[in-house]
């Protein structure tokens, strides 16, 4: 069979068991409390069961298990990605069930932000193509740790409508898989799409009106996930394919970083629940939430197309 076959059968599996597991999560995560109740800052107005991001928890780690059996040298970097994450995904599931403090929350984002760098090793460079390469020097590690931390985080902020979270998760995942096959790593390669695919299964449920929400477990870990397991390429692959991999999270981190610097302009507690994001405006305007979902992920899918093409002529 062709390798793209295998992939993509890979890759639907993947799916398929997520998309099975989520059917089973709504009722056992009810039971354990894990319920979004409807309140002024809502997008929904029905109770609705968190937490079906265990799934693509689930799906995840059972497919980087496998890759380390078959890709053994690689191992170490997958689980430099994959624990770190799973640490961060326990403690965002006990928050779904029963709200942590803020600060113990983000303390285990950096812990674990720092263990990562500590095992796969910071970004000293990124390569930037036209616009040149960028040395990191001595702000290597101290800028990895806020990406990782960061991109948690964020991941988190825009997990606020149906579908959007689960939809750039799949896109993302997707084309960090294709990124890391042609650069020589099949192993973080198999775990980016068997992520993909999880994602997907799980958008399956989530999709508008959404009958289970990802949840904190589901939004951290994805973050996490998708912000350290690039770096567990080959390190000279780094430079140039991490731009690539992030590329689709731009609307993401865009839509993040803009509303936190109008927030802080504005005086807010960047730290209270709020409805201020630009995707969430645009569901104030009118727009549904797969209207909304849909464009956040064409954007995703446009950029990641257009950074791999451009990695792919510069090679």
């Amino acid at each position: 069979m062709p390798n793209v076959l295998l992939w993509a059968v890979w890759t639907a599996a993947a799916c398929i068991a997520s998309a099975a597991l989520v059917s089973r999560l709504g009722a056992w995560a009810a039971a354990r409390g894990a319920l979004d109740i409807p309140n002024a800052r809502s997008s929904h107005v029905r109770p609705t069961p968190r937490g079906g991001g265990l799934a693509i928890v689930a799906v995840t780690l059972a497919a980087a298990a496998v890759m380390c059996i078959l890709h053994p040298e690689a191992a170490g970097g997958l689980l430099g990605a994959v624990v770190p994450a799973t640490a961060v995904a326990a403690v965002s599931w006990v928050d779904d069930v029963r709200s942590l403090p803020k600060r113990l929350r983000l303390a285990v984002h950096v812990g674990a932000a720092v263990a990562a760098t500590a095992i796969l090793g910071p970004i000293e460079s990124v390569n930037l193509g036209g616009l040149g390469g960028l040395d990191l020097g001595p702000a290597a590690w101290p800028l990895t740790v806020l990406w990782i931390a960061g991109l948690t985080n964020a991941f988190n902020f825009m997990d606020g409508i149906d579908g959007i979270a689960g939809l750039t998760a799949s896109i993302a995942g997707l084309v960090l898989g294709v990124v890391a096959t042609n650069c020589g790593s099949p192993a973080v390669g198999g775990v980016a799409a068997a992520f993909a695919g999880a994602a997907c299964g799980f958008l399956a449920w989530n999709w508008q009106p959404a009958r289970i929400f990802m949840g904190d477990v589901g939004s951290a870990f994805c973050g996490f996930l998708l912000a350290t397991l690039p770096l567990a390429l080959p390190r000279e692959a780094i430079p140039a394919t991490l731009p690539v991999a992030v590329a689709p999270l731009g609307p993401f981190i865009l839509d993040t970083g803009f509303t936190l610097v109008r927030r802080l302009l504005a005086g807010d507690n960047i730290f209270q629940a709020h409805r201020g994001h630009l995707y969430q405006r645009l569901v104030i305007a009118g727009l549904s939430h797969r209207t909304v979902a849909t464009l956040y992920g064409l954007l995703a899918a446009i950029l990641g197309l257009l950074a791999a093409l451009k990695l792919r002529v510069a090679g």
